[in-house]
């Protein structure tokens, strides 16, 4: 089970911790006062807090190609939201214990793709929902020798994943991120990325 203790911050006094429901995540409400920026003592404030821990994200490039791999999948919380729940997306897992970053980008981007990585840029670690839960997400860039148009179906039968994988040209890649077509955020941030670095990618790996 993933240590789920608050890090401690002299700024910041925990005063309850409460484990509300623990399952695929889990979902507590803390209790704490904080320093506010004139010195004050700020609280006590009640927040739910999910914990998802640390994920990873990769967009796979094949700088021969000028190709970026993408996938498509089912999200309740898509649907949830209204939005059109078959989302386009980047690679992208949890970490499992004491992984590194770089072993879950090139082990969910085989599991969700069926592609080997054979190296790795990174674009930084970020947060997704600062307001509600702690997970952090490492966005990668992993170069792959990249199919040609649709490339099958891919995901694990135990997580019900059902992911649709596809290749088309950077170019094209990037046009659907300026058209709106991504709406997930962590894909739309590896996208503006790639496009900024694609040059230096090609030539670093090439």
């Amino acid at each position: 089970m993933r240590d789920e203790t608050l890090p401690a911050d002299p700024r910041v006094t925990i005063e309850a911790v409460e484990t509300i429901w623990r399952g695929h995540n889990s979902f507590q409400r803390v209790t704490f006062t904080f320093q506010g920026f004139r010195g004050e003592t700020r609280g006590p404030a009640t927040y739910e807090l999910l914990r998802r821990g640390r994920a990873v994200a990769v967009i796979p490039y094949d700088p021969a190609r000028d190709t970026v791999v993408l996938i498509e999948q089912f999200r309740l919380p898509a649907l949830a939201a209204g939005l059109d729940p078959w989302l386009i997306e980047v690679a992208a897992g949890l970490a499992d214990g004491s992984e590194t970053d770089a072993d879950v980008a090139i082990r969910e981007t085989m599991e969700e793709t069926g592609l080997v990585v054979t190296a790795l840029a990174p674009a930084g670690r970020f947060m997704l929902t600062p307001g509600v839960a702690d997970e952090t997400i490492a966005v990668f860039a992993g170069r792959v020798e990249a199919p040609a148009g649709e490339a099958g179906h891919a995901g694990l039968a135990d997580e019900h994943e059902d992911i649709r994988v596809f290749a088309l040209p950077a170019e094209e890649a990037f046009a659907m991120l300026a058209e709106g077509r991504i709406v997930n955020i962590t894909t739309a941030l590896a996208l503006l990325w790639l496009q900024a670095n694609r040059d230096r990618l090609r030539r670093d790996w090439t």
